[in-house]
């Protein structure tokens, strides 16, 4: 069916006002959790086709946070659409003011291929907790978890409350050119441009969630060996095809050999000595990405890793040395298993490099120095974070 059909099949049933009641969206989430469990065997399957995931990382970073989010809006959903009172001037008593709580409409959901069906599932979660009707379109660079995605929605909601769109870059620009309510996009900040520029023409309000170079701060005060335990964790999470995964390190001068000998421990700890023979080790999603992260470390010094299979597309856990700021891995988001490590000297100029860069989607620093954290969170903007560890905000 054309977006265009799909999209006003959508409208009616939107106006009939079925999806504002509170039990009819109650239930609907009740059966997607059903759904899910019933299907997580082959949830599980398919993430392993696109990415190569462990069943364990699949449920821990994409299954088991949907069944979490759905617990979550069941318990509230009720409340959240209850109207709420709000103070009223005494000039106009006896008037009384509330807020009532509107579903925008028809949304489109774009979500992307990195954790496919943790970031399509979730923004639908919101969506029709919130009362709306959705299209959800999957990436087609992940064509098995796609695929298990529209199997559960067709078993969950009728077409007209909520479709799923599959197909390549032309077709979500035809879905692009349709009139949504709202847009919730998750991907790079390229494409985020081509979202806002097509809703900017309906004066239509997106969502965007983008990525970005984050980083990751170890002070002269951090645990060396802890910090390098949970950076290794946060970076290779997903073969480092996280949007919020540590995209650099910066460390002192004076600890950055010894740094980098905890992160060469904790990786062989993690991942064996030939990481290429785990068969827990995920996958680069495609050719062109793996392409991408080989150029970015060609003529780098490799202080650990740099083993790569082009037939199973994998790439070992990389540490990259003698980086500078304007090294050619650091002029773009790397979203891949390639760690580089830059040294600083002075503190104060480092935070102050930090603040003027771009605001990052993730920012971390590992310290025992309470006054050097509190100066590092003040100085630099970011989007979410942690202190001493990586990634775990998200939980």
């Amino acid at each position: 069916m054309e977006p265009n059909l799909i999209l006003d099949y959508m409208q009616r049933y939107f106006y009939s006002d079925i999806t504002r009641d509170c039990r009819f969206r109650w239930t609907h989430l009740i059966e997607l959790q059903k759904a899910i469990r019933h299907f997580e065997p082959e949830i599980i399957e398919s993430l392993r086709a696109d990415l190569g995931k462990a069943p364990q990382e699949s449920y821990m970073t994409e299954i088991g946070m949907v069944l979490k989010e759905i617990d979550f809006a069941v318990k509230h959903v009720n409340k959240w659409f209850r109207l709420k009172r709000k103070p009223t001037p005494l000039s106009i008593f006896p008037a009384t003011s509330r807020v009532i709580q509107e579903p925008y409409g028809s949304v489109l959901i774009m979500s992307p291929w990195n954790y496919p069906f943790q970031l399509a599932m979730i923004p639908l979660i919101g969506a029709v907790a919130a009362g709306n009707c959705v299209v959800l379109k999957p990436s087609e660079l992940a064509p098995h978890t796609a695929n298990i995605i529209e199997t559960i929605i067709k078993e969950v909601f009728p077409p007209q409350y909520v479709s799923v769109v599959q197909g390549d870059a032309s077709v979500g620009e035809a879905l692009l050119n349709c009139n949504f309510d709202m847009i919730f996009f998750t991907g790079s900040p390229k494409v985020g441009r081509i979202v806002m520029e097509h809703a900017a023409k309906n004066l239509t309000p997106v969502v965007l969630e983008l990525g970005g170079k984050s980083p990751c701060i170890v002070h002269k005060s951090a645990d060396m060996e802890m910090a390098a335990q949970r950076i290794t964790f946060g970076k290779f999470l997903n073969a480092g095809q996280t949007c919020v995964a540590p995209d650099y390190v910066v460390v002192n001068s004076e600890s950055k050999e010894q740094f980098i000998k905890y992160l060469q421990i904790a990786i062989e700890k993690a991942f064996g000595k030939k990481p290429l023979y785990n068969e827990e080790l995920p996958r680069i999603i495609s050719d062109h990405h793996f392409t991408r992260l080989l150029r970015l470390m060609k003529g780098e010094k490799i202080a650990v890793g740099g083993e790569f299979d082009r037939a199973k597309k994998k790439i070992a856990p990389t540490i990259l040395d003698d980086i500078t700021w304007e090294s050619p891995v650091m002029q773009e988001e790397i979203f891949g298993p390639i760690l580089p490590v830059i040294s600083y000297d002075n503190y104060d100029r480092l935070l102050s490099r930090l603040k003027r860069a771009p605001s990052p989607l993730a920012f971390y620093i590992f310290s025992e120095d309470e006054s050097a954290i509190k100066d590092a969170i003040h100085t630099v903007p970011f989007g979410g974070g942690c202190v001493n560890d990586t990634v775990m905000h998200l939980v």
